[in-house]
């Protein structure tokens, strides 16, 4: 399968802890580069993700972020050591004896370590809801690029029957544009007042037909039209093979042009050329 580098997902979770939203979205790019928004107390699963994107992906420019919304109805409440406050209070009772018995002050007593606690919230649980969710998110993401893929692949199909069409078309031309090109010639002749020999002029036919034997091209754009749809089905990572297969097809209707002596043969290489930039435009988007 195809798929495209450019591709969005989105995924919202809820939970007791409150809630969170993944997004993922990437667009081309010659490598893998990811890029991570994540609230500071995630940083540390940023490495897991980007190992994930790596098994998944072989190109693109991937920004992933990540939202998250605690809930406040979920705060763990204050609790007091008793044990530990008595203690201070008697400790600070006798100190208040030993110093014209002053007040103890309540609130510095609660501010004293340990004998105000509140309970730590359970990190590592969240954080598995949170990796199994972008899991989710990462296989929309895929199934995303995978559809857009679809899209160019069956596009590019459509181009390449085209270019097959065009060359087609320019082998049907070749036999009229050589019989025109040796009426041509023998008008040239006629019109120097020139004795027809029939031998020069089968000469002269030879050396035109060298210059505008057209043949190999054809069978060349015939032979990459082949070779693209080999490669668009046999899928995967093929951005790049298939980038190079368009500097083949560039070449062969830059020659074709090159050699048109004719209106018909200088319009079909025109349409190559404009065919094979629109493939060439959409593979950029392709892994």
């Amino acid at each position: 399968m195809i798929y495209s580098m450019t591709a969005f997902s989105r995924i919202e979770i809820k939970g007791d802890w409150g809630n969170a939203v993944w997004e993922i979205r990437s667009v081309n790019q010659r490598y893998l580069e990811t890029y991570f928004r994540l609230p500071e107390q995630f940083r540390g699963i940023e490495p897991v993700l980007r190992e994930r994107f790596r098994k998944q992906l072989n190109r693109g420019k991937v920004e992933c972020s990540l939202r998250f919304n605690a809930n406040p109805a979920t705060k763990s409440e204050l609790a007091l050591n008793e044990k530990l406050a008595l203690q201070l209070i008697q400790h600070a009772n006798w100190v208040n004896e030993q110093t014209l018995n002053s007040q103890v002050n309540p609130l510095e007593v609660m501010r004293w370590p340990g004998v105000m606690e509140a309970p730590e919230t359970d990190m590592s649980a969240i954080q598995a809801e949170l990796l199994t969710a972008f899991d989710t998110a990462l296989k929309d993401f895929i199934a995303a690029r995978a559809s857009e893929g679809e899209n160019l692949k069956a596009m590019i199909e459509q181009r390449l029957s085209a270019i097959s069409a065009q060359a087609d078309q320019v082998q049907s031309f070749m036999p009229a544009i050589i019989e025109w090109q040796r009426n041509r010639i023998i008008d040239k002749f006629n019109d120097a007042k020139i004795d027809l020999d029939s031998g020069r002029v089968e000469q002269e036919l030879v050396l035109l037909a060298q210059k505008m034997d057209v043949a190999e091209e054809l069978d060349r754009l015939h032979s990459h039209v082949s070779e693209t749809q080999k490669i668009l089905k046999k899928g995967g990572a093929q951005g790049r093979r298939l980038d190079f297969m368009m500097q083949e097809f560039n070449r062969e209707a830059n020659t074709l042009g090159s050699k048109s002596i004719n209106a018909d043969i200088t319009n079909a290489a025109v349409e190559l050329k404009v065919l094979i930039e629109q493939m060439r435009e959409q593979i950029q988007n392709i892994e």
